[in-house]
């Protein structure tokens, strides 16, 4: 599975059968260069402009945006239903956690996850293998909430996003109090992190900072 980050919580997700997933894309006013890309499916967490714009994509490709199950191109999707806030969605509305598997390997990303999920939350996810989690705070979970939910997940490989970079136009928190809680983090010089079978046979969970280019 290659997995390139394209700026906040935009990723181009390429499992091996070659299906080409593209995750909350972002308009012009991020800071980051608009995600021009081909995909076949494009997961929208929720309708906000840093997370929703469709245009820039290329390619006939299939748009969720919503809960539910879906299987799409050989690929099981799970959507469900959580808030961008920490009280049920009153302050910024709700926020949709994808699962993806494809071949065994589960792969979650939380989008704009306000909150920290319930046990019965957590149950619904399953087994995740590889976990794309917010960790910037202001809009979305902290630092500290983040920590707690990877421990509650218990995830073999997690890649921070949403978080404040040099590029980004509003505030975040950075990613470095987060990275803190982990014995294992591998600082990438490039937006492509490569996820092999060997990479989740680790008993510890290992984290990858992709780097913006």
């Amino acid at each position: 599975m290659r997995i390139k980050w394209l700026g906040h919580a935009c990723f181009k997700i390429t499992m091996n059968n070659g299906v080409r997933i593209l995750t909350d894309p972002f308009d012009d006013n991020v800071g980051y260069k608009i995600p021009s890309v081909e995909a076949d499916i494009v997961t929208i967490s929720h309708n906000h402009y840093d997370h929703n714009f469709t245009d820039c994509i290329k390619g006939n490709f299939e748009v969720v945006d919503k809960v539910g199950n879906f299987y799409i191109k050989d690929i099981v999707i799970n959507g469900i239903h959580t808030y961008h806030d920490e009280v049920s969605g009153a302050k910024r509305g709700n926020n949709t956690v994808y699962v993806f598997e494809h071949e065994g390997i589960r792969l979650c990303h939380l989008g704009d996850l306000g909150h920290v999920l319930s046990d019965e939350q957590i149950k619904m996810l399953g087994k995740i293998d590889i976990l794309l989690i917010p960790v910037g705070g202001v809009y979305t979970i902290n630092a500290d909430e983040a920590l707690h939910l990877v421990e509650k997940i218990s995830p073999k490989v997690v890649i921070p996003m949403h978080y404040k970079t040099p590029v980004l136009k509003f505030n975040l928190d950075d990613a470095e109090k987060f990275l803190k809680g982990f014995n294992r983090v591998e600082r990438l010089k490039s937006q492509v992190v490569e996820i092999k079978n060997e990479n989740l046979n680790n008993d510890e969970t290992l984290v990858y900072v992709l780097n913006y280019e």
